[in-house]
């Protein structure tokens, strides 16, 4: 069983000039790895966020210029580290798709897991939200876990939050710890962001970290922040602030997570109907 570790979700306001979002994402990385964090985990499209037509014309392979630098930065600072997720080029068949796709690296800047976001958001609120994320991007297929001296880490990203099967499919993995980059939106974040991360915790017992992007991206998309680690028994360790960055860290306790399984074994109750 692992020690109890510092993880730190990081909060950014990214937007469509990629230098700045990755000189602010290793700043900030930098920062929650000087506070002693040993997990590290940046939002969605953290290098890229703004206009579709934007972020899909700045999609790049992987590997490719950003996830070599989150490679490097991940082995220079000894962490492991989420890159949120990116816009990644990739062969679908004879065509080439975009995804929006989560890339995890261990401590000496090894790719561990990569995840492609699976639901897309198509949501349609008049003067609120409206946008068509199948427009401009693939579907992922498959979950994605890694086994860590941290613990079984898995991945998901922002919308797929609402969708529990993808996360009781990571507690039957065995998944300890749930990495969730988000661009929650502002409207829906208000009601939703934090029951959701909360029922998930509880309902697969495991710990999540959630960094969420923050403020307005485009005249269209505008974040919520409130960023946040929420422990396996649902109650919230810290959350950041609405606008602004921020490293909101918690620490990870596996032992209290045997804990809370093995006295509330909700788990092993499961029954397939």
């Amino acid at each position: 069983m692992t020690q109890p570790f510092l993880a730190a979700a990081v909060q950014m306001q990214s937007g469509e000039d990629k230098g700045a979002n990755l000189a602010a994402a290793i700043r900030l990385v930098e920062q929650a790895a000087a506070a002693g964090a040993e997990l590290v985990a940046l939002p969605e499209l953290f290098n890229c966020l703004g206009t579709y037509a934007k972020v899909c014309a700045e999609a790049e392979a992987v590997p490719g210029p950003t996830s070599e630098t989150m490679a490097n930065l991940a082995a220079r600072l000894g962490i492991t580290l989420l890159a949120g997720s990116i816009a990644e080029r990739a062969p679908l068949g004879a065509a080439t798709a975009i995804y929006n796709t989560s890339l995890l690296f261990d401590p000496d800047g090894r790719l561990l897991a990569r995840y492609r976001k699976m639901h897309r958001f198509d949501v349609d609120l008049p003067g609120q939200v409206v946008a068509r994320e199948s427009d401009w991007f693939a579907a992922g297929a498959n979950i994605a876990t890694a086994t860590t001296p941290l613990g079984a880490l898995g991945t998901a990203i922002c919308y797929d939050l609402r969708f529990p099967e993808l996360f009781r499919r990571m507690a039957s993995a065995g998944v300890q710890v749930i990495l969730l980059p988000s661009a929650f939106t502002l409207h829906t974040g208000r009601d939703h962001w934090q029951v959701l991360l909360r029922a998930r915790a509880i309902e697969n017992q495991a710990y999540v970290v959630a960094p969420n992007q923050c403020g307005r991206h485009s005249p269209q998309l505008v974040s919520y922040g409130h960023s946040a680690i929420v422990d396996p028994w649902g109650r919230v360790l810290a959350s950041g602030p609405e606008s602004g960055e921020a490293i909101v860290a918690a620490e990870i306790d596996l032992a209290y997570l045997s804990t809370v399984r093995s006295q509330l074994p909700a788990l092993a109750h499961r029954r397939f109907l």
